[in-house]
């Protein structure tokens, strides 16, 4: 079969998760003329989005046309459908899964958009996909990553993000489903790598954060973000991604974009965080979840496992959960040893 018929014959996509990004994809698949079922977890939600066709809540602003539909069935999303995006928060994935493989058929594509490490096992999300899913089902898993704010593709603004599969078909024929002139997806076959370096940039924004909240300066942020890039680097490749992988889109792409951007949840936790408020009133006012803060625990115990030096994760990890004063943590990442650069992404 062509690569144009198997595109054709996979066009039925389901979305799982109505926050932020998971609207957004509804929206932007609806864009291409797809039918789009998406699982909505709030009632409230669900009926905002049918009879106002907003999700003021998470996506504000944005007119959902009326080939989006919102339901809290998750039989009647998922039911015959060849392509479900799981855009849930990480640490709901396991159970989201659980509820969702009885109602799924065989050969169907999981697209994991979330970017995150589960605290408990330490698995990244397309591992927990295989852990939970029944071997009869032959589920192909993918993920999709890259720097791409929720709100920007709502808008239609571009953005390129990447879609990684080890089945290199299968991310070929996501990339066509998915892509459109104004959302473009790259493929690649490092799954371990782009999940890592999505998840693992949300710890690095929370530093830059904080750094900006002290009023540190953009030398600081500068350095914070490639050292930040160094460490990733470090635990991605021990794990057994490809070192490129963090050049791209999915690691330094978006790396810069959330520990830059304004709209970066992650980065305005530590800004807060460097303003002297401390993590659980932060979190209080929070109406989307900021995932950098549960994978800070997760990539510190990886680091661990693994033997990986990753000083910023370590000390982000100190001040999110050992209560540790801001300006004490960047204290001691200067007075670190001094050492080679280069050195440093293979030895800290």
């Amino acid at each position: 079969m062509t690569l144009e018929n198997r595109v054709k014959a996979v066009q039925q996509v389901a979305v799982i998760g109505a926050g932020a990004w998971g609207s957004a994809l509804a929206f932007h698949l609806s864009g291409k003329g797809l039918e789009v079922p998406l699982w909505v977890f709030e009632p409230e939600v669900t009926e905002q989005i049918r009879t106002q066709r907003e999700n003021p809540a998470y996506l504000p602003g944005v007119r959902f046309p009326k080939n989006i539909h919102p339901s809290q069935d998750m039989r009647e999303v998922v039911h015959d459908k060849r392509i479900v995006i799981l855009v849930v928060p990480s640490h709901h994935m396991r159970a989201i899964l659980g509820r969702l493989a009885p109602h799924l058929s065989p050969g169907v594509t999981l697209v994991s958009a979330a970017k995150g490490i589960e605290n408990e096992t330490l698995l990244t999300m397309s591992q927990v996909i295989e852990e939970v899913m029944p071997e009869d089902l032959s589920v192909h898993r993918a993920v999709l990553s890259g720097p791409s704010f929720s709100r920007e593709v709502g808008q239609g603004l571009p953005t390129a993000v990447t879609v990684a599969c080890q089945d290199r078909e299968v991310s070929q024929v996501l990339q066509h489903v998915l892509a459109s002139g104004r959302l473009r997806i790259y493929t690649s076959t490092d799954v371990i790598g782009v999940e890592l370096g999505g998840a693992l940039k949300n710890v690095i924004a929370i530093a830059t954060g904080i750094a900006d909240g002290l009023n540190l300066g953009l030398n600081a942020r500068a350095a914070l973000v490639t050292r930040g890039l160094a460490e990733i680097s470090r635990l991605g490749v021990r794990m057994g991604a490809n070192p490129l992988t963090f050049m791209g889109l999915a690691g330094l792409g978006d790396l810069v974009l959330t520990c830059t951007g304004d709209l970066s949840r992650n980065r305005t936790v530590g800004l807060k965080l460097g303003q002297g408020l401390k993590l659980a009133e932060i979190l209080k006012d929070m109406t989307m979840v900021a995932e950098g803060v549960k994978t800070t625990r997760s990539a510190h115990d990886l680091a661990r496992r693994e033997g990986v030096d990753m000083p910023i994760t370590n000390q982000v990890y100190h001040v999110l959960y050992e209560d540790k004063e801001p300006w004490q943590a960047l204290l001691d990442l200067m007075s670190r040893d001094l050492k080679p650069e280069i050195g440093g992404y293979v030895d800290g």
